[in-house]
């Protein structure tokens, strides 16, 4: 494996400085919950080797919300994204080929590529409302496909497929010979309600959620991975008992009690969303010089420049964090052009949102 930094790392706000940002749009959660938001007191308890699939109350509480899931079918994970890793370097390696459709989280691009494996991406474009081509997925495909890897709610553009769409990938991927990987970390946000969990759709399909984005607890770094098949499931659990043997039985004590109240969660949240969403849909009609494709799910949302700014992308950015205080993410973060930002509307607070996105449209004028 040959690592290189991802840009979306080094230039985090964790990294940067979160006290240097006045206007923080650069997130892509909710706020950030304490454990007395929810209601929490960690109890005294052993802290010995957890078991090493997951709490299997935790993995109980995540099956439950799909049909025909059971704890067997469940590997909780460091994170997402320690679910991504586990695949990749399970599945992939220097004479397999990959499809990625792009933009994507960046760790769906940058783990293939550190372990070498060939990789073809599907872009999707803002002409077309960055849906998904069926029809070029399959053109993408070759004998030594051994992944599809797509996101879902889409980040960073909020876009959500059908259910038809993801079915169509389900099929597409079967008749291929090759899995199906949907990175549905934002399912929990989509607006017009949630598609089945895409691992109840085949033995074929794996899905990686986590509680970072939807629940904002992204530093209990709790994530899972789910596949039906029984032979890919003892290979993924080799990969983690060789990364970390089990995780963190408080991180999963508190995963398991996040989940517990789920409902009583995601309810008001869903609520909360739709109008911050709103709220930033109402600045994007007004600001003429930028578009977008409205989101239907998650936190997040790509807007588009309609013309370069006169002195350039870089100085954009540069006046909107020095001038204005505020912090976007920028289009290579995605390997996308810098006129494009990502725009997270779940994490600030309202008068920050609006602050934010006053400065943006200040930013812009020079």
């Amino acid at each position: 494996m040959r690592y290189v930094r991802m840009p979306i790392e080094v230039e985090s706000p964790e990294e940067y400085g979160y006290a240097r940002i006045r206007y923080n749009l650069s997130e892509s959660s909710v706020a950030d919950q304490r454990l007395s938001d929810l209601g929490l007191t960690i109890p005294d308890m052993p802290l010995l080797y957890g078991e090493h699939r997951g709490r299997e109350r935790l993995r109980e509480l995540i099956a439950a919300d799909g049909q025909g899931l059971s704890a067997a079918d469940v590997l909780v994970t460091t994170g997402a994204a320690g679910a991504l890793f586990i695949i990749a370097t399970s599945l992939l390696g220097p004479d397999d080929h990959l499809v990625v459709i792009r933009p994507n989280y960046a760790t769906n691009l940058e783990t293939p590529r550190a372990i070498g494996c060939p990789t073809t991406h599907v872009d999707l474009a803002f002409e077309t409302g960055f849906r998904i081509d069926i029809d070029k997925v399959a053109l993408a495909m070759t004998p030594a496909t051994k992944i599809i890897s797509v996101t879902c709610p889409h980040n960073p553009t909020g876009v959500v497929l059908t259910e038809g769409e993801l079915r169509a990938l389900v099929d597409l991927a079967a008749r291929h010979g090759c899995r199906l990987l949907v990175d549905e970390t934002y399912r929990d946000l989509s607006f017009e309600g949630p598609l089945p969990p895409a691992a109840s759709l085949g033995e074929h399909v794996i899905g990686v959620s986590s509680l970072s984005k939807a629940y904002g607890v992204p530093g209990i770094r709790i994530g899972w991975l789910i596949t039906t098949d029984p032979a890919l499931q003892e290979l993924f659990l080799a990969a983690s008992e060789q990364i970390s043997i089990c995780g963190s039985v408080m991180d999963q004590w508190v995963a398991e009690q996040v989940m517990e109240q789920r409902q009583q969660i995601l309810g008001p949240r869903l609520i909360e969303m739709r109008r911050r969403l709103s709220q930033v849909s109402d600045w994007m009609a007004g600001e003429d010089l930028l578009e977008w494709v409205k989101p239907s799910g998650g936190v997040v949302c790509f807007a588009r420049m309609k013309a370069e700014p006169t002195d350039g992308t870089e100085s954009f950015y540069r006046r909107l964090l020095r001038d204005h205080g505020a912090y976007v993410g920028p289009g290579h973060w995605f390997e996308c052009p810098d006129t494009y930002f990502r725009v997270g509307y779940g994490w600030p607070t309202h008068s920050d949102l609006a602050a934010g996105l006053t400065a943006i449209s200040a930013a812009l004028r020079g």
